[in-house]
């Protein structure tokens, strides 16, 4: 097989899994390759910083009130359709319909797969805690094209959501803007589809709100040092921890 072909095969399977639109079947043989393969290891791991980190972003949702009660109707006619038996039913069968106890072992069984879920994440990447978050979207669409993580206030990760064609002779280039500075200060070009990382030592600590662009530039960068060309994807910082 074509080494390219194979690594997008391997992405492809990891973004699958870490979006969780794989079955159950196909779950359980991706976790049993991952003991033995690292490249598939370190591609799960990188979906994960890439997509995770969006979950801040949504509003929490309480489950509905009437939630547990759909349930328990469910069950019921469930129980209705089964064939009556003539006689008392057992003391398993007893505790087998009992609902109190399905829903506790339910809840269990939920807390117990986030607790082995958050371990072998842990197992698997063990990054640092993200402070900050910004998605890059385009303008026009707000497709997300790119995702900025910080787990310092002093330097940030630059990841590619998606891949776009730079036309030849530009390049991107990675711009930040904080509230009160003059004008945006350049952060490093960079080409489509590449990750980058940036310290921001001889800036102002990262902030909430703080403004991150990739505009399209000249292959040499902008030649007055602030943005000249088209903005391609723009976002502000969120604080999440």
């Amino acid at each position: 097989m074509n080494p390219e072909t194979e690594s997008d095969d391997l992405q492809a399977e990891a973004g699958e899994y870490v979006l969780g639109t794989m079955s159950a079947v196909e779950r359980q043989a991706l976790e049993a390759r991952m003991s033995s393969s690292p490249a598939l290891r370190d591609a799960v791991a990188a979906w994960e910083a890439r997509l995770l980190p969006l979950a801040y972003l949504a509003e929490p949702v309480e489950p509905s009130p009437w939630l547990w009660d759909r349930i328990r109707r469910s069950l019921q006619v469930r129980l209705a359709d089964m064939p009556k038996r003539t006689a008392a039913p057992s003391r398993w069968q007893a505790i087998w319909r009992n609902l109190h106890l399905w829903r506790g072992l339910a809840l269990a069984g939920c807390a117990a797969a986030v607790l082995l879920g958050g371990l072998l994440s842990a197992r698997i990447t063990a990054p640092p805690a993200v402070r900050y978050v910004v998605v890059l979207t385009a303008p026009q669409s707000e497709a997300p094209g790119w995702i900025v993580q910080a787990s310092s206030a002093r330097r940030i990760r630059l990841t590619p959501l998606a891949t776009m064609t730079v036309p030849e002779g530009k390049a991107l280039q990675f711009w930040t803007k904080g509230e009160g500075w003059n004008a945006p200060v350049s952060l490093g070009l960079l080409q489509s589809g590449q990750s980058l990382q940036v310290s921001l030592d001889a800036l102002p600590p990262l902030q909430p709100n703080q403004l991150f662009e990739l505009t399209l530039e000249p292959a040499t960068g902008s030649p007055t040092g602030r943005p000249t060309g088209p903005i391609q994807y723009i976002g502000r910082a969120v604080q999440v921890m």
